[in-house]
């Protein structure tokens, strides 16, 4: 990808430091931080980056890179797992994190307003005392605003939904400076482009968030966690499938194949069966949580469920699920040293026993390690790829494997991506799973908002 000319760069950064002074740092450190990734590609850093504190410094930096054609790429925490934070053209990175105010809490309307750099769990410490909380949670503690650019989502998906059904409105910086405010705090309207949706999901290639409306919940009466063992992934699995088409309202159900809870009992140091493995969570009054624990347990069963644990003791409930959140760190504690390529594939929740089992298959075949664990209860699911970098031949393996999962995905009705979002790593499936129509239409719309490509160049779409 073609880089700024160098005259266009040294005049950006030349006015970038007179506005912002030391809140741009070049150095080399700070530059490698800001293009980092936790996966196999390549760390692509930035030649500047700006700490923005408030909207109108995002305004500035856009508008300055934008008289010079200097690429601008938005960073929260940089938890991404598909490059979307890598500057492949250079340019200036804008990190969020400083922009973390939660600017207000409407408690009657279930609702509040925030910047883009608070992450979730500061967002749930906060709205703790008043009984609310937000329940996106993917693994990482990401950014508020990093969780819709990639259209996020998380372990509560199955009951509360993704970021795309939990955001009512955004305000963005367009590449020209200028601010879009793309709704209201009503929680619908007809009025209109669907422009909210428009930037869920974009990856900062269309605009620079700067601003969110989120929907809160109240906290449940009750929860309770419980674990449930299984003979085999696809029993689990079949236990998934019933428990949602018999209307079990689980706000959790999540998926660890053997190696997954192998990795987490040495890593987390707890004592779960080291069999394929369902965690779940019930959310409602006692009578309920008690309720539903008692039908997902006789649906277990009927598909081969063994052991079934349930604790309605925070500190229990805390304890499981940080394991499952550390899933990443504890796979790669299996074999030190080594490298976890993460990836994540969706399918129809009725085809997902055959795509794991496919998967398991696969992994044997290749001879290759790799925990799967998954927000099963929507059909979602992630292989953490454990792979020595320096072993082409291993390497050679696990790509392949990869690129099976997906195609395998595609195959069955389902998408390369559920929640990780494409950034540059799944570029070249776009084509095969929405068609050339689609990515014209794509490419239409990005012109139109960002005729000079300087919005997080090199993502999502794939070359012409």
């Amino acid at each position: 990808m073609k880089r700024p000319e160098p005259k266009a760069l040294a005049a950006a950064l030349e006015a970038l430091t007179a506005r912002f002074g030391n809140k741009l740092v070049t150095s080399q450190a700070v530059r490698e931080q800001h293009g980092h990734t936790t996966t196999w590609l390549a760390n692509q850093p930035p030649d500047g980056v700006v700490f923005a504190q408030e909207t109108a410094d995002i305004q500035d930096v856009v508008r300055i890179c934008a008289a010079n054609k200097v690429p601008v790429i938005p960073f929260g925490t940089g938890t991404s797992l598909e490059g979307q934070v890598n500057a492949p053209a250079g340019g200036i990175c804008i990190d969020l994190r400083d922009m973390n105010k939660i600017l207000a809490v409407h408690p009657e309307d279930l609702d509040c307003v925030i910047q883009p750099g608070v992450t979730r769990k500061a967002l749930n410490e906060n709205l703790r005392d008043q009984g609310l909380f937000f329940p996106i949670d993917p693994g990482a503690d990401a950014s508020l605003g990093g969780m819709a650019s990639t259209r996020a989502s998380g372990t509560n998906a199955v009951r509360y939904g993704t970021m795309r059904e939990n955001v009512l409105a955004l305000k963005v910086v367009r590449a020209d400076g200028e601010i879009i405010t793309t709704g209201t705090r009503a929680k619908k309207s007809s009025a209109g482009y669907d422009l909210t949706h428009l930037f869920i999901g974009a990856e900062g290639t269309l605009g620079i968030i700067s601003e969110l409306t989120i929907k809160l919940r109240g906290i449940p009466d009750t929860i309770a966690a419980a674990s449930c063992s299984f003979e085999s992934v696809r029993g689990a699995c079949q236990a998934v499938i019933l428990a949602i088409q018999t209307g079990i309202p689980v706000a959790r159900i999540e998926l660890l194949n053997e190696a997954q809870v192998r990795a987490s009992n040495a890593y987390s140091k707890l004592t779960l069966p080291e069999t394929p493995l369902l965690l779940l969570e019930f959310h409602g009054s006692e009578a309920d949580v008690a309720e539903q624990s008692k039908n997902f347990r006789e649906i277990a069963l009927e598909c081969g469920g063994g052991d079934f644990a349930w604790t309605t003791k925070p500190e229990d409930r805390t304890k499981l699920w940080q394991a499952r959140h550390d899933a990443y760190w504890s796979a790669k504690a299996l074999r030190p040293g080594s490298d976890v390529a993460a990836t994540d594939v969706c399918v129809p929740i009725s085809r997902l026993a055959d795509c794991v089992g496919e998967t398991e298959e696969d992994l044997a075949r290749f001879n290759l390690l790799s925990p799967i664990v998954g927000h099963v209860g929507d059909g979602n699911f992630h292989c953490s790829l454990v792979c020595d970098r320096d072993d082409a031949a291993e390497v050679e393996r696990a790509e392949e494997f990869m690129h099976r999962l997906v195609k395998r995905a595609q195959a069955m009705g389902g998408t390369c991506t559920g929640e990780h979002g494409i950034g540059q790593g799944k570029q070249k499936y776009m084509k095969d799973e929405l068609g050339a129509e689609a990515l014209d239409a794509m490419r239409a719309i990005k012109r139109a908002m960002d005729p000079d490509n300087i919005l997080n160049p090199g993502k999502i779409l794939p070359q012409a």
